[in-house]
């Protein structure tokens, strides 16, 4: 649905009406395109503290070329800040710069894990969090901040890559943590997924339909799956795409078994995007209506899951990735079984993530959208509507792509050490954590 707001505040009467009025000035935001796809300008690598941090080289790649002149993107590295002295050097780096940054731009923070026997050390880097989520908040104009934790640059090299480009264009305030699963650089950064098998759930439609896509676009050769009463749009889709149809109930008791029987050469990426809602307020929830959304959002994901592992259809070098939603993260009035059930989904991640990695080679993650724009969200009543979409650091809803390239950026294999981690596709929403 078309944001009108939006295309009123693109107008120069539009943005002199709504700036005396004091009302929200989002930004349209600059999105990736086979005409554009990089950030065009400018990176300013910028450094608080001492690293150790081999940068460079893997900036060199990120997409804006490096410089100093009206950046585009900042990179500031605070591994090294290791006291309140040395935070200090985080003002002083971006308080003369954060000004200049292109509108759309990207600013990201470095830092180091919590040394938990340095309590100095781990003050001042928890210190960056704060940092950085206040400052999304205030700095406008489609920027956006992010901070990623890591301790060796090349395994945070496809992080760099996806939020110093326009495929984040929606992802704002958040904290990555990049450890040390193994990492696989693609031959074409360009089509990272060449060559793997992917399969989507909830895919006839919508944020699945826009996975479905964006993966293959990166090279996946995609299956697409949905229930058997939308076979007609998921063939369709899946003809679009090069890719295989696969009409099947994800809560049938048998559907683990199915997906693995119809892939017998293996699965590289599994994506549980399939989810319903039956909103109603507790009171009034009668149990089905409790259980058919558990049933899908939950279960399933739990139980394909569990035998797309065990039966070795989901091998070394494989990824899981569950969309979780900001309402399992701050709740939602009407929503308790919606709620539960993608809070139910970071359980998943954060539990199985670490063992899937140590026993299978297979990292788990998660994206949590928050008010995206589709025919779900259409229906919302319209002052309901307009506070979804405004009550976000960007002010204005995104789009089912935004979840789409960050389901594509975690399923790569260069996102190998990327792991148990949820990502909020929210535009840095007011709600939740």
């Amino acid at each position: 649905m078309a944001d009108r707001y939006l295309s009123l505040t693109g107008t120069a009467p539009g943005r002199f009406l709504t700036r005396r009025l004091g009302l929200p000035q989002p930004a349209a935001l600059r999105r990736w395109s086979t005409e554009q796809p990089s950030l065009p300008g400018q990176l300013l690598h910028l450094t608080a503290g001492r690293s150790d941090l081999d940068l460079a080289p893997v900036l060199a790649g990120a997409g804006p070329e490096p410089g100093t002149e009206r950046p585009v993107a900042v990179v500031l590295d605070a591994t090294g800040v290791r006291d309140v002295e040395t935070l200090a050097e985080v003002h002083a780096a971006l308080h003369p710069v954060v000004r200049s940054v292109a509108e759309s731009g990207r600013i990201v923070v470095l830092g180091a894990p919590p040394d938990p026997a340095d309590h100095h050390q781990a003050a001042v880097q928890q210190a960056l969090e704060g940092f950085v989520r206040s400052l999304g908040k205030e700095i406008g104009r489609g920027r956006t901040v992010n901070l990623v934790r890591l301790t060796d640059a090349r395994s945070a090299e496809s992080t760099l890559r996806f939020l110093l480009s326009p495929r984040s264009a929606y992802v704002s305030g958040q904290v990555i943590e990049v450890g040390g699963g193994e990492v696989t650089a693609p031959e074409d950064w360009d089509t990272p997924l060449a060559g793997r098998t992917a399969l989507v759930t909830g895919a006839a439609r919508g944020i699945g339909e826009a996975v479905a896509r964006t993966l293959a676009r990166d090279g996946a050769r995609v299956v697409c799956l949905d229930v058997p009463a939308a076979e007609a749009e998921l063939t369709a889709v899946a003809g679009r795409l090069g890719g295989v149809a696969l009409p099947l109930d994800i809560t049938a008791d048998d559907a683990g078994a199915r997906i693995a029987d119809a892939l017998p050469g293996g699965l590289d990426v599994l994506v549980h995007n399939a989810g319903i809602t039956r909103d109603r307020r507790l009171v009034n929830m009668p149990a089905e209506r409790w259980s058919s959304v558990l049933d899908v959002n939950l279960a399933s994901v739990l139980s394909t899951t569990d035998v797309l592992l065990s039966a070795g259809t989901l091998g070394a070098g494989g990824r899981v990735v569950a969309t979780a939603s900001i309402a399992g993260l701050a709740g939602n009035a009407g929503q308790t079984n919606y709620a539960a059930s993608k809070a139910g989904i970071v359980g998943l991640v954060r539990s199985l993530g670490p063992r899937a990695l140590a026993e299978y080679g297979v990292t788990v993650n998660a994206v949590a959208p928050g008010f995206i724009e589709t025919r779900m969200t259409a229906a919302v009543p319209l002052f309901i509507r307009e506070a979804g979409r405004r009550m976000n650091s960007l002010a204005q809803g995104g789009a089912p792509v935004d979840v789409a390239e960050t389901t594509a950026w975690l399923a790569s294999p260069g996102a190998g050490a990327v792991n148990g981690q949820v990502v909020r596709v929210c535009g840095q929403s007011l709600l939740g954590a």
